[in-house]
């Protein structure tokens, strides 16, 4: 199984599900907690700079793209009929202007979120939803990945109103799968996260919070203060 949706459409981070028994329950790693371990990444283009920063007391996951497309993945067998409520943060401080984010050419966000069901013994049998923060494609408008059909795209946010500020995101995992998918058993495998400018040749910087499955629609808060490097 491909933890990202492909971009291209090749297979990365395939180590793990075909190969070890995975855990149900499981939360990924916390940012706050235990930093980068857990994650594994992998580059499509250069290497986005991952590291950890505070945000005043807090430790959270910093993401610096310039020029480039790599991204962290997690992958254990999520028990989504118990915590089905996906939560995150996260602060962007800029955006990409007149991309064109329904081509190929355009495939490139400052923050983007994903959530990967398989549905089958191939690795490449996957879903993805892709929640992302958009330069031009309107809040609340859903497209497919220009490389495949097998993900979809959802802004969450776009546009500048709201960089340089945490803002929360929840989003129901189930409910997500069935509407886009048709899905109303998504077996999630994996989650993901990416902050890439490799085609539109330019830089991002993106911060997030740790990532929460949980049983509740309510938030659990962002951070309270600003974050470093912003």
């Amino acid at each position: 199984m491909s933890t990202f949706a492909p971009k291209p459409l090749i297979p990365i981070l395939t180590i793990g599900l075909l190969a070890v028994p995975l855990l149900a329950s499981q939360q990924p790693p916390a940012f706050s907690q235990t930093g980068l371990h857990g994650w594994e990444t992998e580059s499509f283009k250069g290497q986005t700079d991952y590291q950890i920063v505070k945000a005043g007391d807090q430790p959270v996951l910093f993401a610096h793209a310039r020029q480039s497309a790599s991204g962290l993945g997690w992958e254990g067998e999520l028990d989504v009929q118990s915590t089905p409520w996906l939560h995150w943060c996260w602060w962007v401080s800029t955006t990409y202007p007149g991309v064109d984010e329904a081509s190929k050419a355009g495939d490139d966000y400052p923050a983007r979120v994903y959530a990967v069901a398989s549905t089958g013994f191939f690795r490449w049998q996957v879903q993805a939803i892709n929640y992302v923060w958009a330069s031009e494609q309107p809040q609340g408008t859903d497209w497919p990945n220009a490389y495949t059909s097998r993900a979809r795209l959802l802004a969450l946010q776009s546009g500048d109103e709201r960089l340089h500020r945490w803002v929360a995101e929840s989003r129901h995992l189930i409910d997500d799968f069935k509407i886009y998918f048709d899905n109303p058993d998504p077996q999630i495998q994996a989650l993901a996260l990416m902050t890439d400018a490799d085609n539109t040749g330019l830089a991002a910087r993106a911060w997030y919070s740790d990532l929460l499955l949980s049983a509740s629609a309510n938030h659990p808060g962002c951070p309270v203060a600003p974050p470093e490097n912003r």
